[in-house]
């Protein structure tokens, strides 16, 4: 699994063997399983996360910062437009820029050409609407058998993620 989520610029989800969604199944669980202990400071402390979006109020960008608070995790809100209005030629300096300031980057709503285009000049994670139920992540969740609700399945998948693809 490493080799797909870590250290990828834009982590190919919907690429996922048979072998890497298991993988990030049972980590799901593993976290689902340990909810609600308080083990100290989460695996994601002191990691910054950028979430790119239109509206940080809409259900999706609010489940994404609860995921990944919930790990530790600090996330910083970025206006989609103050991505979206720069100039090709400055989306190389954009995506160092951002690269600096954060560990990954969660992109909701972003025409892929422009999402590609930063992912390649930003050099850490970006996802593509990882938070969003149209994500192939979310589709894993749906094969965690359990009481859990969906939600919860679904935001432990994401967290899972997460976890593969920054530690």
């Amino acid at each position: 699994m490493t080799s797909l989520l870590q250290n990828s610029d834009h982590p190919a989800f919907d690429a996922l063997s048979a072998s890497q969604a298991a993988e990030l199944i049972e980590q799901a669980r593993a976290l689902m399983r340990g909810a609600g202990e308080s083990c100290g400071a989460g695996p994601l402390q002191g990691k910054h996360l950028g979430l790119v979006c239109a509206s940080p109020d809409g259900a999706d960008a609010m489940f994404f910062r609860r995921a990944a608070a919930e790990l530790g995790a600090s996330v910083a809100v970025i206006r989609a437009e103050a991505v979206v209005s720069s100039p090709l030629p400055d989306m190389q300096s954009t995506g160092r820029v951002l690269a600096r300031l954060y560990d990954a980057l969660e992109c909701q709503g972003m025409q892929p050409a422009l999402l590609e285009r930063l992912s390649r000049a930003a050099g850490v994670p970006v996802y593509e609407g990882l938070a969003t139920p149209g994500h192939p992540t979310a589709r894993l969740a749906a094969m965690i058998d359990g009481d859990a609700a969906p939600d919860v399945k679904r935001r432990c998948v994401l967290q899972a993620a997460l976890l593969k693809s920054l530690l």
